[in-house]
């Protein structure tokens, strides 16, 4: 092999503008790769931010990633048309100049060349300032994008139709959809990393399961719903609203289902004053008492309404209670604002609320006591558990789903690394339960 010096003093002005050429396609490879990192790797919101403040750079780097496809397949593909001329270039120089073994000598080199130059350094320096980067090259990136977007579209549309003949699914994911999956990932991953305490990220996901979440899951079974009957006499309807823990209550007229009204506690008591002490007033003037007359027209919703949605409507309509209706117009429950409310703060009471139906201390044995009625999300969140809530909405929902049966008080039952024990039992429904992680 010719000796190093031989080599350099051989190099004639062709082969001097060879290697300038490998070094610029090396400078451009290094661009294209760094673009490509700077873009992807930017986020949108603090894009959005600057381009707020008047960036020019950040406001066209918004717009090359709104098609983040056609924006790779430009940047890929003029970063390999260098990086394959780069190689080229450097095989015909290395060759001339050592024969036959300069094929090998040109893959190393250009190897290392391509990998520290045009690979690391510049994708390192695009991800410790994604942001400021993406605004830099976003003016030359989208002359590119313009310039290759005919071969782009051809290129898209070849691996569409090669993706499609293999069977994978095409469909894509909304950008809101996926703005909120790396929210909720972001979140998760910072509580996990120590930045975000259990009642911060609760309320933050709580917030954003919103939309993904509907009014069934959340609302007051119709057998725990406390009603008035129209046909009661006055003395019994109020003392019924004195004795609640409630202040709005359904009327029902001729059977339970058929809700003709809500009362509320203060419209009530109003009445009452009015009719004790008005000019005709006096302690036998309750008799006169019209439920009917200071009743609110009742809102009914379906079961099926997302969360979020209904608390907008709740919102709009400046109400805290609604009804709510199966497809077939059935009673089926209620739901208040406070309800959905409580999904991202957690539990929301009062001196008037009875205890809380999740307890979090543990027996000798290590067992919660749980009440039956109790939402496998409020248990979730409260243990920091993971028990399913898609096939059921209440843990004796989830056991009698599991078990395929109703179990009698005692039985025990182990399933999704957790033990359930039947601590109480009414009828057909599980009152109580011992729960503990296996």
């Amino acid at each position: 092999m010719k000796t190093i010096y031989a080599v350099i003093t051989g190099i004639d002005a062709t082969s001097w503008l060879t290697v300038l050429a490998i070094f610029v396609l090396l400078g451009l490879s290094a661009f294209f790769s760094g673009s490509e990192t700077a873009l992807t790797a930017a986020k949108r919101g603090k894009l959005h931010s600057m381009a707020d403040k008047g960036s020019r750079g950040a406001k066209r780097a918004l717009a090359l990633t709104e098609d983040t496809e056609r924006l790779i397949g430009a940047v890929l593909l003029g970063n390999n048309l260098v990086n394959i001329l780069a190689a080229a270039l450097a095989t015909s120089l290395f060759t001339r100049l050592f024969g036959d073994s300069g094929v090998a000598l040109a893959t190393l080199v250009m190897t290392l060349l391509v990998l520290i130059f045009a690979e690391v350094l510049p994708k390192t320096y695009a991800l410790t300032n994604s942001e400021g980067a993406a605004s830099l090259v976003s003016a030359p990136i989208r002359i590119l994008v313009t310039v290759l977007s005919p071969i782009v579209a051809t290129v898209r549309l070849l691996v569409r139709i090669m993706l499609r003949i293999l069977g994978a699914n095409m469909s894509e994911i909304g950008r809101g959809d996926a703005a909120q999956k790396e929210i909720a990932g972001a979140i998760a991953l910072g509580h996990s990393e120590g930045d975000f305490e259990k009642d911060d990220r609760d309320r933050l996901l709580g917030a954003l399961d919103l939309k993904d979440r509907e009014v069934e899951e959340i609302m007051l079974h119709r057998s725990n719903i406390e009603i008035i009957d129209a046909a009661s006499d006055p003395q019994s309807i109020v003392s019924q609203s004195l004795a609640s823990r409630y202040t709005r209550l359904p009327i029902f007229k001729d059977e339970p289902e058929n809700i003709i009204g809500i009362i509320h506690t203060k419209d009530l008591l109003r009445e009452v004053d009015r009719l004790v002490r008005g000019e005709d007033g006096g302690p036998n003037a309750l008799k006169k008492l019209d439920v009917l007359k200071i009743a609110r027209e009742p809102y009914f919703v379906p079961e099926t309404t997302p969360l979020d949605d209904q608390m907008r409507e709740f919102l709009r309509r400046k109400a805290h209670f609604a009804l709510v209706v199966d497809e077939y117009g059935d009673l089926q429950g209620l739901i208040t604002l406070e309800d959905i409310l409580e999904e991202i703060v957690g539990e929301i009471t009062d001196e008037h609320d009875e205890d809380a139906e999740i307890l979090d201390g543990k027996d000798t044995s290590g067992n919660f006591e749980i009440d039956g009625s109790a939402t496998i999300r409020d248990i979730n969140r409260m243990h920091d558990w993971s028990l399913p809530d898609n096939e059921a909405n209440t843990i004796a929902g989830l056991v009698i789903h599991e078990a395929q049966m109703i179990p009698k008080t005692g039985q025990v039952f182990s399933f999704h690394g957790f033990r359930f024990e039947i601590a109480g039992r009414n009828q057909n429904r599980i009152t109580k339960l011992k729960v503990r992680i296996l």
